[in-house]
């Protein structure tokens, strides 16, 4: 019930089509002034009914009231036109402020677009006498009605009729003025970022595709699971995690003495540790996916996920998010299948819904962007087996940075120049790879050298979605983990799926900041979350 619950909040939160209300003639009165800075964030309460002698006095909450946002006026096809006439109210904080002999200018972004509402005041506006001190940051309160604008950026302005400061910006020191900044300075004040236009347009780009993931799962069937984000399980056997660890005290001054540290036969006593045992962040939530999949069919988890490989690249971060499926019933072509279909979702679901901010994309980051992610929409998706990708790139005679032999694991230069160069744009997936360079839980192929897993490939990034069907067979998975020199002992749960009613299934994993970037065009994996987590750099 609560997973169903927390979907459907996920739901009714979704991103809306810009689109002009209708049907509203007039927002709601702002509050007396008596009320003071409440007014701009609350509806007026309703009045309370007399106590009665043996009741507990108190005051009735007010009703929520949705705000009009400058997307709902300006987003239309008319782009605000329905409006001019109609009383309108924006908080927002202040991009520009241009002052004339006899007008001001004064451009105010709410954050719900990538438009400005300009705002035009007069000496005769109230609040006027504020003028001086409402420059680039700040954040304000403006009243007014909507008029068609006499310029030729925008369709509509707003006659402000009264204008309050709530909260000042020293223009000489807010580090994001009107003049273009580069990307490395804005990772500096990632907490101010937000309010350029890149950043502003990334993070409800993301925050449409963490709908559509939700939309296309949900309407599949599919239930939402809350992976654990402590673990003492590797799930990729790779040894780049986390501990997660309460040996180290900070309460002696300076931190932590090495001597205080438990230890036994010259290791550390993990048995005196909160858990009891080695524990660490999760790198994925598969293994604890299967659980459910192996009860509730189809599920899928989506949350925070870390690994601690020391790193520094443009694709690679310390946290991330991950999407993960399982499919129970299922084989690679499901797993395959369900890739394709909900990435073909949620691409069109930005394209359709996310306009303007595409278009800035489209214009000043990536030209083109628009007509690639259209190919990825409308094209079917071809798949090709790992030795026929491996005959297909030594038979380019191209060179590469990396050499090519089967055995070895494909990099990003191969896996572009598959799908960008051979197939001319169109996504691939490329499937049954050898199992020594593939993880522990992947099905064995009746060749032995072979797994079932796949990778989704696409223009631009490369691998974006990775996935197998699982070994349901309890031999072969204990003699894998037996290779993989892993403690069957940690694993005991694990096995247990396919003690009791095993099944074949599949599933795949997406970085969801990578989908981001494919999305947006961002080059720069730390650009596509909020605030990244990389070596040397836990800021914000």
């Amino acid at each position: 019930m609560a997973a169903a619950a927390a979907a459907c909040r996920l739901l009714r939160l979704a991103p809306r089509r810009l689109r002009p209300l209708t049907g509203l003639s007039r927002l709601p009165t702002p509050l007396a002034a008596s009320s003071g800075w409440r007014r701009y964030c609350a509806a007026a309460q309703a009045a309370a009914p007399p106590p009665t002698a043996s009741a507990a006095t108190g005051e009735t909450v007010g009703e929520f009231r949705r705000r009009i946002r400058v997307s709902e006026v300006k987003g239309g096809e008319d782009e605000g036109a329905a409006w001019v006439g109609k009383e309108l109210t924006v908080r927002g904080w202040v991009r520009t402020c241009r002052a004339q002999r006899t007008v001001t200018f004064v451009e105010v972004n709410d954050g719900s677009c990538l438009s400005n509402m300009q705002c035009v005041l007069t000496p005769e506006t109230e609040g006027y006498d504020q003028i001086d001190s409402i420059a680039t940051g700040a954040s304000v309160l403006v009243e007014g009605v909507v008029a068609s604008s006499q310029g030729g950026k925008q369709k509509v302005e707003l006659k402000v009729s009264k204008i309050i400061l709530i909260g000042e910006s020293d223009p000489t020191s807010f580090p994001i003025q009107k003049k273009r900044v580069s990307r490395e300075f804005l990772r500096t004040v990632a907490h101010l970022r937000p309010r350029t236009n890149t950043f502003g347009a990334v993070a409800r780009v993301r925050n449409a595709l963490a709908y559509a993931t939700h939309k296309f799962f949900q309407d599949s069937g599919f239930v939402w699971v809350s992976s654990p984000i402590i673990t003492a399980s590797d799930c990729e056997g790779a040894g780049e995690q986390f501990y997660v660890t309460t040996l180290l005290s900070n309460s002696a001054e300076g931190g932590c003495l090495v001597n205080s540290i438990p230890s036994k036969d010259g290791r550390v006593d993990w048995s005196q540790d909160f858990f009891g045992k080695p524990a660490f962040l999760t790198v994925s939530g598969q293994l604890n996916g299967e659980t459910y999949a192996s009860a509730l069919s189809d599920i899928y988890t989506f949350g925070p996920t870390f690994r601690a490989e020391n790193s520094n690249t443009t694709r690679h971060l310390a946290e991330f998010w991950m999407i993960e499926p399982e499919l129970a019933f299922a084989d690679l072509n499901d797993d395959m299948a369900c890739a394709s279909a909900y990435l073909q979702y949620v691409v069109k679901y930005i394209l359709e819904n996310c306009k303007e901010d595409m278009d800035f994309f489209n214009t000043w980051v990536e030209k083109g962007i628009i007509d690639r992610l259209n190919s990825v929409v409308e094209k079917s998706f071809v798949q090709m087996s790992y030795s026929d990708a491996v005959k297909l790139l030594i038979g380019s005679n191209k060179k590469f940075e990396f050499p090519v032999k089967w055995g070895l694991d494909l990099q990003s230069e191969h896996e572009r120049y598959i799908t960008e160069v051979a197939f001319g744009g169109r996504p691939v997936i490329i499937r049954d790879y050898p199992k020594d360079i593939k993880a522990f839980y992947m099905r064995q192929n009746d060749d032995g050298k072979t797994v079932a897993a796949m990778d989704l490939l696409v223009p631009r990034v490369g691998e974006l979605i990775g996935g197998s069907q699982r070994e349901e067979r309890l031999d072969y998975l204990e003699a894998r983990l037996d290779e993989a020199n892993l403690n069957k002992d940690s694993y005991w749960w694990y096995l247990d799926l396919r003690r009791y009613g095993s099944v074949p299934h599949a599933g795949f994993g997406l970085g969801f900041e990578r989908l981001v970037q494919f999305a947006t065009g961002i080059d720069n994996i730390r650009d596509a979350i909020p605030f990244p987590r990389v070596p040397g750099s836990a800021e914000f």
